[in-house]
């Protein structure tokens, strides 16, 4: 069975050039990994908790940092998280490890295996997996510029017969660069950066080989996989070449093979384009992305608690569905990078997304740009720590009321449909990190501070900000924990009370248990008729059908 919908993949991948061969080969593969031992996992529930975070986010001198982060977390955490996404964990060369040198070993900085091993065995672990480019460095590049014949069609040439003028791509640096090779100078797509070089799906053994790489991720603890930059990885002369069908086919094969060796690992796909390209890697909601990034969530959320009007979240949150009983949303405010505007296209105007740029430069931010298609610029994504964007100066930025802002843009994280995700310097806290930011001159380092295990542990008791949040999180995610309303496979359905209102109900077709979700998205106090009673969840009290909310004070009605 799983050769035959491997056979329909690759088929409809290569088109004219599929070979039987290229069937042979993964055939091979399938016998080979069938000797392997396979863990059995269970699909996420209402209980799952993703945190975003590097390997060496949390150190401590003279330790590997991966069991420093496992020490943290074990202590200062608990079962607050479920799963830990750790970022690009193996060797690197730039992009804050997002250019792999080495798919297969973990970064000595950051420990070995072993450390991985211990890791997931207290929390659920997701891997990235860099499959659209790799490290110039690396030895499969390394390989292409000395010749080897093995390297020569693993990267993309310039070619003059390929018309690349609507080519789609989040960076202004040049998309081909020369390289000195043994035998003269050789050139290569290079979609991020001159250390990125993509790689050619369109030569069989690429798609084999990574194939096996996203298998021995699973074998060696991934409940979930991210597939970073997957928009990008199939090429086409005088095409976008991103979202192309040939990516959807791949990402489905992979969904497969994954499925036939151990059910339930989550296909995670990161695409930060415009909402309706996002969500088409869910393809029929069973067969693709068992999550998308949702990419809208927070540029919305912003937009919403800066002008305190839950007018356009309300709007949009009323598309979005159930996918099916396999598939949803990977929910986010913040994460490594910034918070990207494409997603808000077609939903917040010009002058709405201008209000938030000059906000998020008012706060200390910066701004990163693309180019379009026709040679301009437009902005791309905002640099900040989210909860100093949250912050409207001279209106909410007492340190109580930046915590309270903190918690109640949260407060919408954990209560619309999907899987939360929450990045660690928003679970702990921070603020800009302007040293990082000024030292390396990379806007996105202005949020991915690294933090010493002794400092932190003292500021979370210590620093009233950091306490309020994280204390504040931990509380609100332990009780969301126990409602199966909030199963990421359970509908919302959007309730309209006020624009400083956002409220939703969540209800869980099996139990038959409802949650009924409102937040104040005002500084000012707010009145909203619900039409129910019941019991708040957070502080225990009785709710009556009209109730009077505080600034930014929100409430899961039982």
């Amino acid at each position: 069975m799983i050769l035959t919908k491997i056979e329909e993949k690759l088929k409809s991948i290569y088109k004219d050039e599929y070979q039987e061969s290229f069937l042979d080969q993964f055939r091979k593969l399938i016998d080979q990994w069938e000797k392997e031992k396979w863990d059995k996992i269970d699909a996420p529930s209402e209980k799952n908790v993703y945190l975003i975070t590097y390997g060496d986010s949390i150190f401590e001198q003279g330790k590997p940092t991966l069991e420093t982060l496992h020490q943290f977390l074990k202590k200062e955490v608990q079962d607050t998280i479920t799963d830990v996404h750790l970022l690009p964990m193996f060797p690197y060369t730039s992009d804050d490890g997002f250019s792999v040198v080495d798919y297969n070993e973990i970064n000595p900085e950051l420990g070995k295996w072993d450390h991985i091993k211990n890791l997931a065995s207290d929390y659920r672990l997701m891997y990235d997996f860099v499959a659209n480019h790799i490290s110039k460095s690396s030895e499969w590049f390394q390989g292409y510029l000395n010749g080897e014949e093995k390297y020569q069609e693993y990267f993309i040439s310039k070619d003059p017969e390929f018309n690349i003028e609507n080519v789609i791509r989040p960076r202004t640096s040049p998309l081909f660069h020369g390289y000195e090779g043994k035998d003269g100078m050789k050139t290569a797509w290079t979609t991020f950066s001159e250390d990125q070089v993509d790689l050619n799906f369109r030569h069989f053994p690429v798609l084999l080989e990574t194939t096996e790489i996203l298998l021995s991720y699973a074998q060696k603890g991934a409940s979930s996989i991210r597939l970073d930059a997957i928009g990008f990885i199939w090429k086409e002369s005088g095409t976008s070449s991103m979202h192309l069908p040939e990516a959807h086919a791949i990402i489905q094969l992979w969904r497969d093979v994954l499925n036939y060796f151990k059910p339930n690992t989550q296909i995670i796909t990161e695409t930060n384009v415009p909402h309706q390209e996002n969500i088409s890697y869910f393809g029929d909601g069973t067969n693709e992305a068992n999550m998308v990034y949702q990419f809208s969530l927070p540029p919305l959320v912003l937009h919403t608690m800066t002008t305190h009007d839950a007018t356009k979240l309300s709007s949009w949150a009323k598309t979005i569905g159930k996918v099916s009983d396999e598939a949803t949303y990977f929910n986010f405010l913040a994460s490594h990078d910034g918070i990207g505007m494409r997603p808000t296209e077609g939903i917040l105007t010009e002058e709405e997304k201008q209000r938030l740029v000059d906000k998020v430069i008012e706060n200390g931010g910066r701004i990163s740009y693309k180019t379009n298609t026709d040679g301009s610029q437009s902005v791309y994504e905002m640099n900040i720590n989210y909860s100093d964007a949250l912050i409207n100066k001279g209106e909410d930025d007492t340190e109580e009321l930046a915590v309270k802002k903190m918690l109640a843009a949260h407060s919408i994280l954990l209560s619309v449909i999907g899987v939360p995700a929450i990045y660690y310097h928003s679970l702990l806290g921070s603020e800009n990190d302007y040293e990082g930011l000024e030292a390396s001159g990379i806007n996105r380092r202005i949020n991915r501070e690294k933090l010493e295990i002794g400092e932190i542990t003292r500021e979370l008791v210590e620093n009233p900000r950091r306490k309020g949040i994280f204390q504040g999180l931990r509380k609100m995610i332990s009780i969301r924990q126990q409602q199966s309303a909030f199963s990421p496979y359970a509908p919302q359905t959007v309730v309209d009370l006020g624009s400083n209102l956002f409220a939703l109900k969540r209800r869980n077709e099996t139990s038959g248990e409802e949650v009924f979700f409102i937040v104040n998205v005002d500084s000012q106090p707010a009145v909203a008729e619900i039409g129910i009673k019941g019991r708040d969840l957070l502080t225990g009290r009785e709710v009556d059908s009209r109730i009077t909310l505080e600034p930014y004070q929100f409430v899961w009605v039982r």
